[in-house]
């Protein structure tokens, strides 16, 4: 089973709209390459895993695939935020083709010849499965050959390609917005790059000389070096409720990157930050809920708790008041937290 924090797991900066970033970050969402990819790669070769012995192996392969899907909603939220609010207009509730601030422009008029027409066309201001060129994405990307060595070594070639590709992203924008995803995510590659090494080196392979790691010298981008000098390129989570992951099994010791860290996977998951909610985009039709929808919302609640209280009686109120509270209020000790990295 999957459970879902409403958390991003990591921090997106503010910045101007950009939809021409928006548009270079798709194919790190669903190019050949891209999170959408390893997400399902990796979910795959959990499910159709062999051999009880080899549980480690599972496990290491399901909770980087598990971090993946958090990373398909980080990519996706930043195009969406670069999309949002291009061309800084954003319509009025009375009249959605209202003239625009910006020099009197028609509202859409930059899907025209700056980014992805299907951006604005198909997704109202917002990511789409599909590469930078528009290709969708599919699913005969997927590796899954039932051969551990086989899918641990693709796995690596897969992360390593996708860092040198976020790496030529970074290098194509300077909006904030779009390098603090691809800053985190660069590390984070290199952080499942670490764990398929060191998988194949607990089996004998000498990867190292067979299918070395790309050396990107990310660390020249700041916000690559600060989140490398936190050590998130040595960490990987279980994302794991039960403590059953043996994870850390195979992910301990000095990491094979050779930067003097040793490899972490005692924590659960990263802290994570809040998700916000975009603003409806009168341009694009997409208004949200309207009053009437609201008040059909808001009547059909009444009419479900009506059915209860006919049923079972009124919900009693389980608050105590301030007569039936006890002289001693001690507050009972706060039950222990899932261990969450530290920012």
């Amino acid at each position: 089973m999957y459970f879902h924090v409403q958390n991003l797991i990591h921090d997106i900066a503010q910045d101007e709209p950009d939809p021409a970033a928006a548009n270079a970050l798709q194919e790190g969402l669903g190019g050949q390459f891209g999170e959408m990819r390893t997400m399902m790669q990796y979910l795959f070769q959990s499910m159709n895993f062999r051999g009880p012995a080899a549980k480690p192996y599972r496990d290491l392969i399901q909770g980087i695939g598990t971090e993946e899907i958090s990373h398909v909603e980080l990519i996706g939220t930043t195009i969406s935020r670069l999309l949002d609010g291009s061309p800084r207009y954003n319509g009025k509730p009375t009249d959605p083709l209202d003239t625009p601030g910006a020099g009197g422009a028609t509202p859409l008029n930059i899907a025209l010849d700056t980014s992805n027409i299907h951006h604005y066309l198909v997704g109202a201001q917002g990511a789409l499965p599909v590469d930078a060129v528009g290709n969708p994405w599919s699913g005969s990307y997927v590796y899954n050959s039932g051969n551990l060595v086989l899918d641990l070594l693709y796995n690596l070639m897969l992360e390593s390609t996708g860092r040198l590709q976020k790496c030529r992203i970074y290098e194509m924008t300077d909006n904030k917005t779009a390098r603090s995803t691809l800053s985190y995510l660069i590390v984070r590659d290199q952080a499942h790059e670490n764990a398929y090494a060191k998988a194949l080196e607990t089996l004998g392979v000498d990867w190292n000389k067979l299918l070395p790691i790309p050396k990107t010298n990310a660390e020249k981008f700041p916000e690559v070096k600060k989140l490398v000098d936190l050590g998130l390129q040595s960490k990987q989570y279980t994302f794991d409720l039960t403590g059953l992951s043996e994870a850390g099994k195979i992910f301990r010791g000095m990491s094979p990157s050779k930067d003097g860290t040793t490899l972490d996977a005692s924590e659960q998951a990263p802290e994570g930050v809040p998700i916000v909610i975009a603003e409806e985009r009168f341009e694009e039709f997409a208004p949200g809920l309207d009053p009437e929808l609201l008040k059909l919302i808001q009547a059909t609640a009444d009419i479900e708790l009506n059915e209860i209280d006919n049923m079972f009686g009124p919900v009693a109120d389980t608050k105590p008041s301030a007569a039936e509270k006890p002289a001693d209020t001690k507050k009972p000790a706060a039950p222990k937290k899932a261990a969450a990295s530290k920012k």
